[in-house]
């Protein structure tokens, strides 16, 4: 491989890395500034899973700008993540409107 391709891969990923950041940043914002529980969940379920998203990404591009195989590793982590937090964020605003119906 050559050297400015894993310069360039290097970079994508430093890329990937910073923006990973940042919707982890304006997620955790979200959690700590919204007012009600359904808003203070909405916020960090979507920007968190982007930023975990955007670290898996970075995880592979970096291995493969190495010289390395990509592991299965990081896409069942990244669909394991995609699958179980609206899931687990839908049952977490069923259980609250159980427990405190609308009014």
């Amino acid at each position: 491989m050559s050297a400015a391709l894993a310069l360039a891969g290097d970079a994508l990923a430093a890329f990937l890395l910073v923006t990973a950041a940042a919707f982890a940043l304006v997620g955790s914002y979200a959690l700590a500034t919204l007012s009600t529980f359904e808003k203070r969940l909405h916020g960090p379920t979507k920007a968190t899973t982007m930023g975990v998203g955007g670290t898996l990404a970075a995880s592979v591009v970096a291995l493969l700008a190495g010289g390395a195989e990509a592991s299965l590793r990081e896409i069942l982590v990244a669909a394991f993540l995609f699958v179980t937090a609206p899931v687990s964020a839908h049952m977490l605003v069923r259980a609250a409107r159980t427990l405190r119906p609308p009014r």
